[in-house]
């Protein structure tokens, strides 16, 4: 019982952590660490993102089926290809490729070396002040219509830094976006969509490693999370759309920054183990 408690709380963490810019898996590893339950594990942390990946797959179905169908079409008739769904399709394919073969390649290095929270830690501060940096010098005036391949690649590329915990998928996509001179909500839902590929094909990825790989929890936990992940995931979704349309991220940076150093502080002190 204590097992499907501490994971559902993990699960509400992930949902609510997982869209906003401030990196779902160092909270996965930093508040476990707090709370004195251990670390739960890479396993358990990519599979209970597929929760919230599902709310993405629900909340967007709309423009995915769009984009799917448009981008089909325009494999066999070429009236389609300069269609903005189509290109649209290609991008988030060619922006998912670096996030994946470099989580294939380093996967090792990734599950060990980067969990330690003094990678995590400096992380949460160094990116998030990348973020306010983006944020402040940023454009505003580029939407998805005005999206080429070379910046949907630059994100991507972008987007593979989360592998490292503490960087942010959201975060780090968001900061190019706004270097690339995106308005905000046009950055934040081009995220969204860019991270579908990578964070369930990582999911089921990882689902061999679960019965007795590295993850702390078993089936049953694991999917109660998944669940827990998905239902808060979807309300965040609709929060931070409406957030990011009147509001600057300098929250999000206040927030990472002073989680970073508390976190450093803690190790320092050797109140939570790297």
């Amino acid at each position: 019982m204590v097992d499907f408690l501490q994971a559902v709380v993990l699960g509400i963490i992930q949902g609510l952590t997982e869209f906003l810019p401030i990196s779902s898996s160092a909270h996965l590893r930093i508040f476990p660490e707090i709370f004195g339950w251990g670390d739960p594990g890479a396993a358990f942390t990519a599979v209970v993102q597929i929760g919230t990946e599902l709310a993405v797959l629900i909340f967007f179905w709309r423009d995915i089926w769009r984009i799917a169908t448009v981008w089909l079409k325009s494999l066999v008739r070429p009236e389609y290809r300069g269609q903005l769904d189509a290109r649209m399709g290609w991008f988030i394919i060619l922006g998912s490729l670096p996030i994946v073969v470099l989580g294939i390649t380093f996967k090792d290095v990734i599950e060990e070396d980067f969990r330690n929270l003094w990678v995590i830690g400096t992380m949460l501060i160094v990116l998030g002040l990348v973020l306010g940096v983006a944020d402040r010098v940023g454009g505003t005036t580029k939407t998805l219509k005005q999206l080429s391949l070379r910046d949907a690649i630059l994100m991507g590329l972008a987007q593979a830094l989360a592998l490292i915990p503490g960087v942010s998928r959201s975060g780090a996509t968001l900061s190019m976006g706004r270097f690339l001179g995106y308005e905000r909500e046009t950055a934040t839902r081009y995220a969204f969509l860019l991270a579908i590929p990578a964070v369930i094909g990582a999911g089921l990825f990882e689902l061999q490693e679960i019965p007795d790989g590295d993850n702390l929890y078993g089936w049953g936990p694991t999917v109660a999370a998944t669940i827990a992940a998905f239902v808060v995931g979807y309300a965040a979704i609709a929060w931070l759309l409406r957030f990011v349309t009147t509001h600057s991220f300098t929250p999000f940076v206040i927030y990472r920054v002073a989680l970073g150093a508390g976190t450093l502080i803690l190790v320092a002190a050797g109140v939570i183990a790297a």
